[in-house]
C-alpha cells in the first residue's frame, strides 16, 4: 500500500502555514488600527483531527509506521466507523484485520503450533457428529441423501474453532496474506507462518482421527465401513474437480473470515460461520483440514483409501484452499481498499486547493 501513495503533503503544509503566519501579521496591525479580522474557519480548522471510530480510537500511529503521515489520515479516514447503530466500513474491517494478522505475527513459534494444534482437535468434532448422524440416517435413507443430511452438522468444530480463536489455517490464509500485500511483513515470513499452522491443524486432526474416530467405531457410534463411505464421497473425483472445488471452498473461509470481522457482536459470528460452514457441508466441498480427517481416518480404520491417495489428495486440497483464500478474497478486497484510499487522497488534495484559493481571495 505505502507504494501506490506518495507523501507529498509537507510542502502544502509550509505553504499553509505561511498563509497562517501572514493573516495572523494582518490581524495584529488592523487590530492596533482598530479593525478586526476574522481568521477564516478553514485555516482554524485545517488541522483538526477526523473523529475516530472504535476501530481507529485503537490504531495508534505506530501500526502504521511503514505508511507515511499522509498515508495515515487517509487510512484513519477511509476506515473511520463512528456509528455503532450501522454496520462496520468496508475499510475499517480490512484495516481492523490487517491488525490482527499483525498481531498473529508478532506471536511466539509455540503459541502459534499449540493454537493451530487446538484447532485442528476442534475441528475434528465436526467430522465425529458427521459421521454419527451419517450410520443413523444410512439406515433409514439412501446414502447420498444422508451424507447430505448429516453435512449439515459441519459448522459445530468452526463455530468452536472461530469463536474460541484459534488458528485454523483456511480462516487465517486471506488475514495472513494482507500484511504481506501491504508491504508490511516479508512473503518469507508469511510461509513460515503458513506452514506452522498447517503442520499444527493437520497433526491435531491427525491426532483426533486416531483416537475419537477409534473410540465411535468402539463406542458403536459409526462403522468402519461408514468412514470407508465417507472418504469415498470425499476422494471420488478427478483431481482437477477436488482442485476447483478447494478453490471454492477457500474462497468461502476468506468471506466467512471477513464477515465475522464486519459483525459486531458473538451472535452474529456464530450465525455467519454457520451460514457459511454449513453451505460448504451442504456442497460438499473439499475443506483441507476437515478433509485430512475424513481422509485420514478412512487410511486408518477403512480399507479403501491408500498413503499416496492421501498425500495427493492433501496436496491438491491446500492449494486450491490457498488459491481461493488468498486471491479472490484477500487480493481483490485488498485491491478495493488501496483505490479508496487512493480516492480520499485526491479529495483532499483538492480541499486543499480550494481552501488555499478561498485564503488567496479574502486576504486580497
Amino acid at each position: 500500500m505505502s507504494q501506490h501513495i506518495k507523501n507529498n503533503d509537507s510542502a502544502d503544509t509550509e505553504f499553509l502555514e505561511d498563509k497562517r503566519d501572514q493573516i495572523d501579521s494582518q490581524d495584529s496591525n488592523d487590530t492596533q488600527n482598530g479593525h478586526v479580522v476574522v481568521v477564516p474557519d478553514e485555516i482554524e480548522n485545517i488541522h483538526e483531527d477526523e473523529p475516530t471510530s472504535e476501530v481507529t480510537e485503537n490504531l495508534d500511529d505506530e501500526d502504521l509506521e511503514e505508511f507515511s503521515e499522509e498515508d495515515k489520515e487517509s487510512i484513519k479516514k477511509v476506515a473511520s466507523d463512528d456509528n455503532a447503530s450501522q454496520a462496520k466500513s468496508y475499510a475499517s474491517i480490512l484495516v481492523e484485520q490487517v491488525m490482527h494478522a499483525k498481531e498473529t505475527f508478532d506471536r511466539s513459534l509455540g503459541s502459534l503450533f499449540t493454537s493451530a494444534f487446538t484447532a485442528g482437535l476442534e475441528i475434528g468434532i465436526s467430522f465425529f457428529m458427521i459421521l454419527a448422524a451419517f450410520a443413523l440416517l444410512s439406515g433409514l435413507l439412501p446414502s447420498q441423501y444422508a451424507i447430505v443430511l448429516s453435512s449439515l452438522l459441519y459448522p459445530i468444530g468452526f463455530v468452536i474453532v472461530v469463536i474460541g480463536q484459534s488458528l485454523l489455517y483456511t480462516e487465517q490464509t486471506s488475514l495472513l496474506s494482507l500484511p504481506v500485500l501491504n508491504k508490511i511483513e516479508p512473503l518469507s515470513k508469511l510461509l513460515r507462518l503458513w506452514g506452522i499452522v498447517i503442520a499444527g491443524n493437520l497433526i491435531g486432526g491427525c491426532l483426533f482421527a486416531a483416537l475419537m474416530i477409534g473410540l465411535g467405531i468402539q463406542m458403536q457410534l459409526f462403522s468402519a465401513a461408514d468412514v470407508d463411505t465417507y472418504a469415498q464421497h470425499v476422494l471420488g473425483f478427478k483431481w482437477w474437480i477436488i482442485f476447483g472445488s478447494a478453490v471454492l471452498a477457500g474462497w468461502m473461509m476468506g468471506v466467512a473470515a471477513w464477515l465475522v470481522t464486519s459483525a459486531r457482536d458473538t451472535l452474529s459470528r456464530i450465525l455467519l460461520v454457520a451460514l457459511i460452514t454449513g453451505s460448504i457441508g451442504f456442497l460438499g466441498l473439499h475443506h483441507s483440514i476437515v478433509g485430512n480427517i475424513e481422509v485420514f481416518a478412512a487410511l486408518m480404520y477403512g480399507h479403501t483409501v491408500t498413503i499416496l491417495d492421501y498425500l495427493i489428495f492433501l496436496v491438491v486440497v491446500l492449494v486450491g484452499n490457498t488459491v481461493g483464500g488468498v486471491v479472490f478474497v484477500a487480493v481483490l478486497k485488498n485491491r478495493t481498499f488501496l483505490f479508496q484510499v487512493e480516492k480520499v487522497k485526491e479529495q483532499a488534495e483538492d480541499e486543499k486547493g480550494n481552501k488555499i484559493v478561498q485564503i488567496n481571495t479574502r486576504q486580497y
